[in-house]
């Protein structure tokens, strides 16, 4: 596959495409080679949407796996994170020998596309369906538009090309010429892109060479398996615009997995620019059972598969919650102790986090090691016809906090419980004034508001207290002080609710509670119910009364 591109080519190895943030914070881009080389000054990529960056980070990752020759097993890999470096070199005799399947606009094997993919009747095509920030038929909710929608540069086509295999939505799509499963022009929905059913994890280190570092699950007997059909797209022959047949697609490891290809894709365009991009069903995925080979998602048990396979246990992608921080559901994050009974557990972490609590336990990584774990995952609407939203929210944390039978772990995980606790105390008080204030309905806007403005607050807090935890930390004190934190925090916004209860509240009425007794509700017996929660919800944040009077100070 030696050669060069041709004249009017745009080579993704040497021209410029991906975002990235210097040391110094700017904002510039870079060739995939590029990438590579200055990986130890670079901070990380920082792509228009957190999808394209995981997207384009997995990119990386079937290169770096590829060009590392695994890495095969774990002193492999020690090597390159104690040298801190890259096989750059290797790297670049590996592009260098697939140069043209690197090139966007090559006649006849453009990157990521099918150079002869066509429609039975000829159309012209736009850039709506490439671009996942312009919702498709709703352009006016974009700040895109104008010239804007009319043309892109190639190496923001290329950015949204990678977007569109990994996260592309569900629905229609256009028919083409030489795939069987399309009738009337039409291609019907295969479901969408293969990262989107993800709730994708990876981690983050102090620059991206430590980041793909990180990331680089290693082939080796417990995590990765080798099979030497497992090859990248661009080492594949070209593809047709039929889907592959299932007997020779795979994925057979983590080079198809990271390059899989969910979508026929054509860009129309030239160097100056690409005008439109006929998209087209590629191949379909079933993640069922693939956490042995997917590293970098949360997974969870499918009862509903379970009960219809007649087996157990049956694992499926966990896509992230975006309506809660990371930090409240800490637990799923992190690898789970043993079970203690034969039941299989309900959840895994990602195998990129089991990772790292494995070096931590080896002391291959120190204990004083921060990394960042980063989660991104993407919602769809209408039968995944359309994105809802993309969720993207990381925490930093002390690598011992990933061992399973580590005490700084398990105050971690209590704390964030502490505060859902403490929340929900919050939330009883607010329901208990409005009945108190003569509310008779089941509307719980005040109690709703409350919490968003409790978690608000300890938000910044808890991500500032995981932070600073360490080898050095005291897990009974350091969940203690986080206690503390809680209550004040908590109790002033319940002060405040009480404060603004008003006089019929202070008055109070009458009524029944949840087990159906009759109970004068007023807003002093609310207040005294909340005190009562609070003692009980954050039992270690029971203060005395030296620190009482160091809190008034």
């Amino acid at each position: 596959m030696n050669g060069s591109s041709h004249p009017a080519g745009f080579s993704l190895l040497d021209q410029a495409w991906i975002p990235v943030l210097d040391a110094a914070g700017q904002r510039r881009e870079v060739s995939l080679l590029g990438l590579f080389e200055q990986a130890d000054r670079v901070r990380m990529i920082a792509c228009e949407l957190p999808t394209q960056t995981f997207a384009i980070l997995r990119l990386a990752l079937a290169v770096l796996h590829r060009a590392a020759d695994g890495p095969p097993g774990e002193a492999a890999w020690r090597a390159l994170w104690r040298d801190r470096r890259l096989p750059v070199t290797d790297i670049a005799d590996y592009l260098g020998e697939f140069r043209d399947r690197f090139d966007l606009l090559h006649p006849t094997h453009p990157f990521y596309q099918v150079a002869d993919l066509r429609a039975a009747k000829e159309n012209t095509y736009g850039l709506e369906r490439l671009l996942a920030d312009v919702p498709n038929g709703m352009p006016f909710l974009t700040t895109r538009a104008g010239p804007g929608m009319e043309s892109v540069s190639p190496a923001e086509a290329a950015r949204w090309l990678v977007h569109c295999q990994a996260y592309d939505t569900s629905g229609i799509k256009t028919g083409a010429v030489g795939d069987p499963n399309a009738k009337n022009g039409k291609g019907y929905p295969i479901g969408a892109s293969s990262l989107g059913w993800l709730g994708g994890v990876y981690l983050e280190g102090a620059n991206l060479l430590e980041t793909l570092l990180l990331n680089l699950v290693p082939i080796a007997p417990g995590w990765q398996m080798a099979d030497e059909r497992d090859l990248p797209v661009w080492e594949r022959e070209p593809q047709t615009a039929a889907e592959e047949a299932a007997t020779t697609r795979g994925p057979y490891g983590l080079l198809g997995l990271y390059t899989w290809q969910s979508r026929r894709i054509r860009l129309f365009g030239d160097t100056g620019g690409i005008t439109g991009a006929m998209i087209c069903n590629g191949d379909r995925f079933e993640w069922q059972d693939r956490h042995l080979l997917e590293p970098m998602s949360v997974w969870g048990r499918s009862g509903p598969r379970e009960k219809e396979q007649k087996r157990i246990p049956i694992y499926l992608p966990r896509p992230h919650d975006h309506s809660r921080a990371l930090w409240r559901g800490l637990q799923t994050l992190l690898p789970a102790p043993p079970p203690s009974n034969a039941e299989p557990p309900q959840r895994l972490s990602p195998m990129v986090v089991q990772w790292l609590a494995r070096l931590t336990v080896t002391g291959v990584v120190g204990p004083d090691f921060q990394a960042r774990t980063r989660a991104t995952s993407i919602t769809y609407g209408s039968k995944q016809s359309v994105v809802d939203e993309v969720f993207s929210d990381a925490l930093t944390m002390n690598v011992l906090l990933l061992v399973e039978d580590s005490a700084l772990r398990a105050a971690a995980v209590a704390a964030a419980d502490d505060a859902e606790k403490a929340v929900v105390v919050l939330r009883r008080l607010a329901e208990n004034l409005a009945r108190a204030a003569g509310s008779r309905d089941t509307d719980s806007s005040e109690a709703d508001r409350a919490a968003e403005r409790a978690y608000a607050l300890l938000d910044r807090a808890f991500r500032d207290w995981l932070a600073r935890l360490g080898p050095d930390s005291d897990p009974v004190a350091e969940r203690a002080g986080w206690q503390r934190l809680v209550r004040r925090a908590v109790k002033g916004l319940g002060d405040d609710l009480v404060e603004a209860a008003g006089p019929k509240a202070w008055i109070g009425r009458t009524g029944t509670d949840r087990t159906g007794r009759e109970v004068q509700y007023s807003s002093s017996q609310a207040e005294a119910w909340f005190r009562a929660g609070l003692a009980r919800a954050l039992p270690m944040a029971t203060e005395s009364a030296q620190q009482r009077q160091e809190e008034t100070a």
